[in-house]
């Protein structure tokens, strides 16, 4: 039996382990992708480390989030995130040059590399043959230090695309369709590899976009095969020297199996508020808008933007609508104006705006209260937005062209009574720019490291301790994302660097008195139901609360970046042995862990908690390595008493 592309690209970096799916490994790691939201931490990480350069082929360093400056805090960190970046030899992508996977994907990307990315949607270079993989800032920055990035081996779930896509339809259609398959834990410990002849159809921007959202999916990573497509691609941007052919094998075999034959595909729509509340879009036609943005995080591509210049040639926007264009990259942008896009959109009526996330993390763009807002971004979370109650709905350029148009949901192949399919392609040769990227420099012995004054150095945690009262702080139920637990938007993002500030959010959506009552009580745990921690990779989703007193979070199950994250800071991602005990637990109880410390460092595998007189079963289900982490009071904690 043939292999699979993604074992192929494990077995090439394995540095550690054997690829046993649920056992670790370490592999070893050719990029790394820092953005300014979660890489002022990371590099605060990298600093505290002691290594003078970065260790791996390539490493960048992206500014595409905290893009407003309503004080000088965001423009402080990017300073420091930009002289920090010369002195270890990191690429810097400087604001407004783009989103980091996009421009990734466009100027950096290579075939059958592995890349360690501080953001949840580094899988977009799925769409270069990649095998790109999100995770918290500390394991990213252990990988800037020459570290392998431990994690547990996946299965390998291969999905055979047949046919093509039909009119009206694109890639956003395909990683939907997937969604409503298979929900938001249906990749869970797995990679979704993509192979099949209906591949060679899709586009390496199509290819981008559903390995974007296979984070949705909670999975590991995609990969699709380098195929003459991805050779296209690569020498459109000047870059045809870094292909390679890479496919799985003809008899290759797959832990799991799906079909999908993209010519049976019609256009599909999330509705509020989560990426796998999937229907039709025919079905909800009809449904007033009032914001549409399209770009940011995925859908941004030359292909995406230009299919909708095309669609509002000589239109209008309907009245009621505010229509946003938000580029994924600056050459992007420069492209869709060399083909006068540009004109195209502001004719029509649309807004905009300079190429990174912006509303995607919330970062502006809020829409207004009880309006309805089509989004191509990734994820519809709960007041991820920055509307509290929002109603945000995700769909492919097409759907959100036709809304702007008619005013209301509306099945895109309606278009086809107005105008032809535009059917648009990525350029053979693209305007290329890289003005905004500041190479590494050779020679860093004169560079300062600038640091202003909203950097507060990285907090001390104490280790594990032998016996352990805490109390209840919170309980809250299933899919919670980290969006929740800790909020994005312009209001919390400028302290990511600030830990202490940057706390007092968390949980703030559902419970704003949680930071003080953490903080009253000294030891806390969090109680919670399914997939605890999905969505972004925001270390500080699991660094806050370490910092509030949180020494443990007990779920049914946790996502993965989540829970490695929560590891990396000392607190124990404890497991439910028995799912209807989390009944038994409620906020503002005490629950107590006996010999906690003898029992991880024995390796036990079964957590008692005592409550009320009853004891609970839970599971530490953790490495070796993971144990020692958590014994130290965090990753960092183990590697400077190792150092």
């Amino acid at each position: 039996m043939g292999k699979n592309l993604a074992t192929k690209i494990l077995e090439a970096h394995l540095a550690q382990g054997e690829l046993v799916p649920g056992t670790e490994i370490a592999i070893k790691v050719d990029h790394t992708l820092l953005q300014d939201a979660t890489g002022t931490m990371a590099m605060l990480e990298f600093i505290a480390m002691g290594v003078p350069r970065v260790k791996v082929e390539l490493a960048a360093q992206y500014i595409d989030h905290n893009l407003l400056q309503t004080d000088n805090r965001n423009a402080d960190d990017h300073i420091f995130l930009m002289t920090a970046a010369q002195k270890f030899g990191i690429n810097v992508s400087k604001p407004g040059n783009g989103v980091s996977h996009q421009v990734h994907l466009e100027r950096f990307g290579v075939p059958g590399r592995v890349m360690l990315g501080a953001d949840s949607h580094t899988p977009t270079a799925a769409g270069l043959a990649m095998l790109a993989i999100g995770a918290g800032g500390l394991d990213v920055a252990l990988a800037m230090a020459g570290h392998p990035f431990h994690l547990p081996c996946p299965k390998i779930m291969g999905v055979k695309l047949t046919g093509a896509l039909p009119p009206w339809v694109s890639g956003k259609d395909v990683i939907l369709e997937m969604l409503r398959r298979h929900s938001v834990k249906g990749g869970v410990g797995k990679i979704i590899e993509y192979y099949g002849p209906g591949v060679e159809t899709l586009s390496v921007t199509d290819r981008a976009t559903i390995g974007n959202m296979g984070a949705e999916l909670g999975a590991t990573t995609s990969v699709f095969p380098a195929d003459r497509r991805t050779r296209e691609f690569l020498e459109s941007q000047g870059r045809g020297d870094r292909w390679q052919p890479l496919a799985a094998d003809a008899d290759a075999s797959y832990d799991e199996y799906d079909e999908i034959d993209l010519s049976s595909l019609e256009p599909l729509i999330a509705c509020p508020s989560s990426p796998d509340n999937v229907v039709r879009v025919k079905d909800i036609e009809g449904v007033k808008v009032d914001q549409v943005i399209v770009g940011s995080s995925v859908n941004s591509s030359f292909r995406d933007l230009m299919t909708v210049c095309r669609i509002l040639d000589g239109r209008r926007v309907a009245p009621q609508l505010s229509f946003n264009i938000n580029p994924g990259s600056r050459q992007v942008l420069e492209n869709v104006a060399t083909q006068g896009g540009v004109m195209m959109l502001l004719l029509a009526g649309a807004q905009i705006h300079q190429p990174g996330c912006l509303g995607c993390i919330g970062m502006g763009q809020a829409p207004g209260t009880n309006q309805v807002s089509l989004r191509t971004f990734p994820r519809n979370f709960p007041g991820r937005s920055g509307t509290k109650n929002d109603k945000v709905y995700l769909c492919s350029p097409e759907t959100a062209a036709a809304a702007g148009i008619f005013g209301v949901i509306t099945d895109p192949r309606r278009l086809g009574e107005l105008m032809p399919w535009p059917n648009v392609q990525n350029p053979e040769h693209y305007v290329l720019d890289d003005s905004s990227i500041i190479p590494p420099l050779a020679d860093t012995r004169d560079v300062e490291i600038i640091t202003g004054p909203n950097i507060v150095p990285f907090p001390e945690f104490e280790e594990l301790p032998e016996e352990l009262q805490a109390g209840v702080i919170i309980k809250v139920g299933d899919n919670i994302s980290t969006d929740t637990i800790m909020p994005a938007g312009n209001r919390v993002l400028p302290f990511r660097s600030n830990i202490p500030a940057i706390s007092q959010f968390v949980f703030e959506q559902l419970d704003a008195d949680f930071p003080a009552r953490a903080k009253a009580r000294g030891d806390g745990v969090v109680v919670a139901g399914e997939n605890y921690g999905q969505g972004s990779s925001r270390e500080h989703a699991a660094l806050a609360p370490r910092y509030l007193g949180i020494r443990a979070k007990l779920a049914k199950s946790f996502a993965r970046i989540h829970k490695a994250n929560l590891i990396n800071f000392g607190i124990l991602p404890l497991v439910f042995k028995d799912p209807a005990d989390y009944d038994l637990l409620n906020q503002g109880e005490t629950v107590t862990f006996s010999r906690l410390r003898s029992l991880v460092a024995a390796g036990a595998t079964e957590i008692p908690v005592r409550v009320d007189g009853r004891e609970i079963v839970t599971l530490l289900q953790v490495s070796a390595r993971e144990r020692q982490d958590l014994l130290a009071g965090g990753t960092l904690n183990y590697v400077k008493k190792g150092s």
